[in-house]
């Protein structure tokens, strides 16, 4: 029995979220595992390190699971599985992982971006991956409201436990927002790990203040658990799951990646 890790992409406009559910719902897990049946896997479920819900993209959710009966070199199974899969989901990467990885509880922060743009007329060329804003935003408020969420704090206002007992308390690390040059505005936040909803709650709140309809103060206070904010979420569509981290034992993934290559070649070689 061999654990092997992926790194999956995939649009999310088709998928009712990564989590299997329901037989009539499609999933990304759900399709994964449709993709490695058809390969030989005799499994019962796919490991993810978490859930996004649906319509929200990844370029870097990571997944894992056993399989006992693959011969061939671990590039075999990749290109196996991407000729299995369906047109919005591949895998980028394939690595043997140690038998006790889990791609979820392993997990040291996660990384996601959101994508805004301010237009007064619809462009759907760039919706499907980005949320169009009318009125503009201002670029100093959301850049001073970035700054306040850097750290630990409970963001019970911005999100709700993912878990019955959950705590609402998390340490964000990466909080900013980038303007592209084609006037494209790119929210990246890094965390120990998301409340459910929290990052699209957190943009919802920070577009609101930047087009003056709460203040810094009003927003810092609601971190603070005082106060009130406007209902809202932005966006499933702007949202892309883009890096799980595993810190020392991202090290270890990437010895058995790199064994894995080297024994590939030596099968080839044979």
């Amino acid at each position: 029995m061999v654990r092997y890790q992926v790194i999956l992409a995939y649009d999310g406009s088709g998928f009712s979220g990564s989590q299997r559910q329901a037989a009539s719902r499609r999933t990304v897990q759900g399709e994964l595992e449709k993709a490695l049946y058809k390969v030989g896997w005799s499994g019962k479920s796919v490991l993810l390190a978490g859930r996004t819900d649906t319509g929200v993209h990844a370029s870097g959710q990571v997944a894992a699971f056993d399989f006992d009966e693959w011969a061939h070199p671990a590039e075999k199974l990749l290109q196996a599985l991407n000729a299995e899969l369906p047109s919005d989901l591949a895998v980028k990467d394939l690595r043997l992982a140690p038998a006790e990885f889990h791609p979820r509880f392993d997990a040291v922060s996660r990384s996601y971006r959101y994508r805004l743009f301010c237009e007064p007329i619809r462009d759907p060329l760039r919706e499907k991956f980005a949320w169009r804003v009318w009125s503009p935003v201002d670029g100093d408020a959301l850049r001073r409201n970035a700054e306040i969420f850097l750290g630990t704090h409970d963001f019970a206002a911005f999100g709700s436990a993912t878990s019955e007992k959950g705590t609402t308390v998390r340490m964000v690390t990466r909080s900013e927002w980038r303007k592209k040059p084609d006037g494209e505005w790119q929210f990246e936040v890094r965390a120990d790990a998301f409340l459910y909803r929290m990052v699209r709650r957190l943009v919802f709140v920070q577009v609101s203040a930047a087009q003056g309809k709460v203040s810094v103060d009003e927003v810092r206070h609601a971190l603070d658990g005082q106060g009130r904010l406007p209902a809202g979420l932005a966006p499933a569509h702007g949202l892309t799951l883009v890096d799980v981290d595993y810190g020392s034992f991202g090290k270890i993934l990437k010895k058995r990646r790199d064994e894995s290559a080297t024994e590939d070649v030596l099968s080839e070689s044979r």
